[in-house]
């Protein structure tokens, strides 16, 4: 009993002594959570007003939200008397233990606020990233997500997204398809262009400019390739792709052009003996 009264004395002391420090630091607190929401609240609609990409936009309030916090707390409890040396030494050895503990997850994050704001790519683009290939599914903080045209997922880490080379295929509204064909030495080079040149020019999909372009490539070991290039708008790249081929095996069987294909002779020689 005594013990107790001793206690509450002691309470009671300190509590005359430093209840003015007490209820300051009590409003500072208030008010400087209260600043830290407007403070918050307006950094959201500037992002907004930006056009920030909205995947991103809630990951830097809440980031930007937890450090004017922590600077509040830490102001209040150094303001009511608590050292703060020991304090912010054990939080500096702890958050670089994280921090390496984290490292490849901190890198990832950092590649996703880098690819959210310079925007290399988007959503819907394809791309090659990684030594994979595929349509960006989704970008996320630590992650950017490929569906393949087969349709599998690829999770790709932002940190080595962000940090090594990338191709984006759509991020031009043209793209020029290189093809190649071949016919036989003993074929008419002239009549095999004007055939090509046909095939173009009966599409639609082929735009006027830049201008086609059809040329002999080589003369190779059993053919003579031709090297065709065309420009087509970006989504009609592999539609014209994969129709290409086949009208010109079709074109060339009807106009009496062969496509070489590796083939053997045999030639067997009597023994005069």
């Amino acid at each position: 009993m005594e013990n107790t009264e001793k206690y509450l004395d002691l309470v009671y002391e300190w509590l005359i002594s430093n209840g003015i420090t007490l209820l300051t630091g009590i409003l500072v607190l208030v008010i400087g959570l209260w600043i830290v929401g407007i403070i918050t609240r307006s950094f959201a609609k500037a992002m907004e007003k930006r056009d920030l990409n909205p995947s991103l936009r809630p990951f830097l309030k809440s980031l930007l939200n937890v450090i004017l916090k922590i600077l509040v707390v830490i102001s209040v409890m150094s303001m009511i008397g608590i050292q703060m040396t020991s304090f912010i030494a054990i939080l500096g050895a702890a958050g670089l233990a994280l921090g390496m503990a984290l490292s490849g997850t901190l890198q990832n994050f950092a590649g996703g606020v880098i690819i959210l704001i310079l925007k290399p790519f988007k959503v819907g683009d394809f791309i090659t990233a990684g030594g994979h290939s595929g349509t960006v599914h989704e970008i996320q903080v630590f992650n950017t997500i490929l569906k393949t045209p087969d349709n599998k997922t690829i999770i790709l880490p932002n940190g080595s997204v962000a940090n090594n080379s990338l191709v984006n295929f759509s991020e031009e509204p043209t793209r020029r398809v290189d093809l190649e064909f071949g016919i036989g030495y003993s074929d008419d080079i002239d009549k095999a262009k004007t055939v090509l040149w046909e095939i173009i020019k009966n599409d639609d999909r082929i735009l006027s400019e830049p201008e086609a372009m059809i040329a002999v490539k080589e003369l190779a070991n059993s053919s003579v390739n031709f090297a065709v290039r065309v420009w087509v708008k970006a989504e009609n790249y592999w539609p014209y792709f994969w129709d290409i081929h086949e009208k010109v095996k079709k074109e060339f069987d009807k106009n009496g052009i062969s496509i070489p294909f590796p083939q053997t002779d045999v030639h067997l020689y009597k023994n005069s003996n």
